[in-house]
């Protein structure tokens, strides 16, 4: 798709950055253009930030585990929390988003309501929430839990969590506080709703000690492409976060989430579709291979094993011959990364791939998309203009990468008229081009 090829409206293509580390692949620290502490250096992180918004980026996403141990990907064993991350980074930036990771596994409906909440008053309506239910078993070993709820357990609670978490954001209406200095009235008690809430998994009285925001609540990210996640995406989120490996399967998720939703009354842009990926850009496409033969050369296989192992429970995939066809591992992975290591699994026994090969793949993931900057950008538009996603959350390549991006790739996008020149709103609502949230309490006319 070239400039000349481009409709007279293109679709708009939405952005994020995701924060999450050296850009690359697990070894990418080693590279010698990388920041080596880079999951958490304020300064590096900060930068990222500028320059995602200084390309108008909808919103920077931070991704976060509840569990490590000595096998975990290297900027997983050190890296900042995402709402206090972000809490910081609201005061440095004026419109990008700030979307953070918190599982519903191990957190409280009103604890979640009100972090979340006053990181959208900080930001003046810029906060969302990326919902995850904590795929790693080892997560219950640090929340004093015997054991770690099994997957479809794991969305039920999500679904009630969520449930309450929106009763506690309209617990004031939007002009509850009166703040009457004259009369003495701080606020109307008309507008003030108690939830008293008393489920399955949660028992939550309510009202929540924060009033709504600009954007009247933060946006919900639902991160996942499994059955259940897609269900819960399809009841409350209004963004989902995925990762499809070509345009067909991509299409098909996305008419899928979209019967979703009719399902349950909404409209068909009430909900946006990211797609996770990675970039190179270079002066061309054998420079963006090179770029790419640079980071894949640091990871050992020993790496590898243990890169792949994570997905599946941190197993030992060691103890298996490495030239030999994958390994038959029956349902393990089923509880953790489900649609992750059922692509794993699908994708080496139908391709016939050994053990070496599939953990080479698996932790040197070739980019989404490479080459030169307006073969990248054509790209981006060719999944946009097909409906197999509304965007992108984007990370680097390599550890120059997303900067290439943001100042090479963008402009072109721009000036083919598929990406904002400057930001039209000031909350993330408004970027993302989501209908204001009504008070699912307040008395309509």
């Amino acid at each position: 798709m070239s400039q000349s090829s481009t409709t007279a409206s293109p679709r708009q293509i939405h952005l994020g950055a995701i924060i999450q580390g050296p850009s690359g692949n697990m070894s990418a620290w080693r590279h010698p253009d990388a920041v080596a502490d880079a999951s958490i250096n304020v300064r590096f992180v900060q930068q990222l930030a500028r320059e995602a918004e200084a390309a108008k980026f909808d919103l920077l996403f931070v991704a976060d585990g509840l569990h490590i141990n000595a096998k975990s990907i290297p900027h997983f064993l050190n890296r900042f929390e995402p709402l206090t991350l972000l809490s910081a980074l609201a005061s440095i930036t004026e419109r990008i988003g700030l979307v953070g990771t918190l599982s519903t596994s191990y957190s409280d409906p009103f604890t979640v309501a009100r972090q979340f909440s006053s990181l959208d008053h900080l930001s003046d309506g810029r906060a969302g929430w990326n919902v995850v239910t904590s795929p790693l078993e080892g997560s219950a070993k640090n929340f004093s839990r015997d054991k770690h709820p099994e997957h479809a357990l794991r969305y039920r609670i999500a679904t009630e969590f969520l449930s309450v978490t929106k009763g506690l954001w309209d617990s004031w209406e939007d002009d509850a506080f009166v703040r009457d200095k004259a009369s003495g009235v701080f606020f109307d008690p008309d507008k003030l709703h108690t939830l008293n809430h008393s489920g399955e998994f949660f028992s939550v009285a309510g009202p929540l000690n924060i009033g709504r925001s600009r954007q009247g609540r933060p946006i919900l990210f639902q991160a996942g492409a499994s059955e259940d996640g897609k269900a819960v995406a399809a009841e409350h989120a209004d963004a989902i976060y995925t990762r499809q490996e070509t345009i067909p399967l991509a299409q098909a998720f996305y008419a899928d989430v979209q019967k979703r939703l009719a399902a349950h009354g909404r409209a068909s842009n009430s909900l946006k579709v990211f797609q996770g990926i990675s970039v190179i850009v270079a002066d061309s496409a054998d420079d963006a291979e090179a770029r790419y033969q640079e980071t894949a050369r640091l990871v050992t296989i020993d790496n590898a094993l243990d890169y792949l192992g994570r997905y599946f429970d941190h197993h030992d995939f060691s103890q298996y011959p490495l030239d030999a066809p994958f390994p038959d591992i029956g349902e393990l992975g089923s509880n953790q990364f489900r649609s992750t290591t059922d692509a794993i699994k699908r994708n080496a026994y139908e391709r016939g791939l050994t053990l070496r090969q599939v953990a080479l793949e698996a932790a040197t993931p070739r980019p989404s998309f490479s080459g030169a900057p307006e073969q990248v950008a054509d790209g981006l538009q060719a999944w946009v203009e097909a409906r197999a996603t509304d965007g992108f959350i984007v990370r680097g390549g390599s550890p120059t990468a997303f900067t290439d991006f943001a100042t090479k790739v963008v402009p072109i996008l721009q000036e083919r008229g598929a990406y904002r020149r400057d930001y039209e709103g000031v909350t993330l609502r408004e970027h993302l081009g989501l209908d204001y949230p009504a008070n699912q309490f307040a008395q309509t006319a």
